[in-house]
């Protein structure tokens, strides 16, 4: 009987508990104070295909990074709003931070290969020329083209595969180069072959698609920055948006300090010297520069920021296309340019032409007014000298060298300049 009534006690006991326990759960004010809140909903991106450019792929540069951005290890920089807001898509760059352990960040730079709006002009003009329609399947368009049914075919990059495309890096392509190309394509497992086989049809179709708008991602692979080549690091790519380490444009140094102009035109001369004289016998030259071509990093090292309208010469093994080649187009050629555009003669390209485009339209900006007479005066005689297109017998590397020596007792040693401190306070070259 006792062990009957400790039973239904029991039972009460527990309706009990189970009631008190509902009636705390529907008053909202008592709940709140009994129970933990509820987590914290962390809010996200919304990102869609079409900003990031996924909806035009295998139209498109590539998905390496892809999981970083939408894991929200890659942020915008200025638009870190509550509700996370992606910036405009009509911007052609945007600044961003990067982490690979969600503590700490650094500053990158998410650019597109093009404006948005010559993008959309492209995709148009490939669907009128190509089907005849306003809208069509990019890659169903692009795969029917004959350049890229014998890239398809192709076992090797070889230069008729390239001949007729926009790319400055293209108009003299050697075998080596392309080879370097094929074995250096970071939006695949590296295979380490000049072959292509371990390239699929999508992955032939991007890198096309790359060289055509824009050769600028494939130079920061091939060549990459821990080798100790002048251009920011390549972090990888999504649809068609590129990210890679940050730098500020020249143009933002045009006010600088006297040391600080000094410091950064030397570096400008190194780089130029550089891209005529290297171990591995390629040289580099410009078809044009402005104030973004250049960037500074934030320890004061300057490097190519944007590398589009680089050419390449192969001193070694000269080029494999002559010029006649390169006169054939197709849709491919006509992407980001205007298809009746003359290419430049190989021949044509000498050792002191991207010095005096230099001379001609940074270094005037850089170094006017910086200094005191008679060093100025000096300067300034021989940036007009240069600009006029160094006629005389004085060679690059002389011209270089008189430049330097102008310039290098005005620079100095302190933390300003992080990738040469304290170096400098120790070495006589400074």
């Amino acid at each position: 009987m006792g062990r009957w009534i400790c039973s239904l006690c029991s039972r009460v006991a527990d309706s009990f508990m189970l009631l008190l326990v509902l009636a705390l759960s529907c008053n909202p004010s008592t709940a709140a104070t009994a129970s933990p809140s509820a987590p914290h909903i962390k809010p996200s991106y919304s990102f869609g295909r079409t900003f990031l450019g996924l909806d035009k792929c295998n139209a498109c540069i590539g998905t390496s990074i892809c999981k970083k951005f939408f894991k929200e290890e890659i942020r915008f920089d200025t638009w870190l709003s509550s509700h996370l807001k992606l910036p405009p898509s009509y911007l052609l760059s945007y600044s961003g931070n990067y982490t690979d352990d969600a503590k700490s960040w650094r500053l990158v730079d998410i650019t597109r290969l093009t404006s948005k709006y010559q993008h959309d002009r492209a995709d148009k003009r490939i669907c009128t020329s190509l089907l005849k329609t306003k809208t069509c399947s990019l890659e169903r368009a692009l795969r029917r083209t004959h350049r890229f049914q014998k890239w398809l075919r192709a076992k090797r990059l070889t230069p008729d595969l390239v001949q007729g495309l926009s790319s400055p890096m293209l108009r003299c392509p050697s075998q080596r180069l392309l080879d370097r190309i094929v074995r250096r394509y970071a939006e695949v497992p590296d295979a380490g072959s000049i072959y292509m086989d371990h390239l699929t049809d999508q992955d032939k179709l991007r890198l096309l698609y790359t060289l055509s708008v824009n050769s600028h991602p494939i130079l920061l692979q091939i060549f990459p920055n821990v080798e100790g080549w002048p251009f920011p690091r390549y972090l990888g790519s999504c649809g068609r948006l590129v990210v890679s380490a940050s730098t500020r444009p020249l143009r933002d140094f045009y006010g600088a300090a006297p040391e600080v102009a000094a410091d950064l035109a030397l570096q400008l001369l190194t780089v130029l010297r550089s891209m005529g004289t290297n171990d591995l016998n390629y040289f580099f030259y410009f078809t044009q520069v402005d104030a973004g071509t250049f960037g500074v990093f934030s320890n004061g090292h300057l490097f190519i920021r944007d590398a589009s309208t680089l050419g390449i010469i192969d001193k070694e093994e000269g080029s494999q296309l002559i010029d006649g080649q390169q006169e054939y187009k197709d849709i491919f050629s006509c992407l980001t340019v205007d298809c009746q555009s003359a290419f430049v003669s190989c021949d044509s390209i000498r050792e002191q032409h991207s010095l005096i485009m230099v001379c001609q339209e940074l270094l005037p900006k850089l170094l006017k007014g910086k200094f005191l007479q008679p060093v100025q005066e000096k300067i300034d005689s021989f940036l007009q000298h240069c600009a006029s297109g160094l006629t005389d017998d004085l060679g690059v590397n002389e011209a270089v060298a008189t430049l330097a020596e102008l310039l290098k007792p005005l620079r100095s040693c302190d933390s300003r300049f992080a990738y040469r401190y304290p170096d400098c306070k120790y070495s006589d070259k400074y």
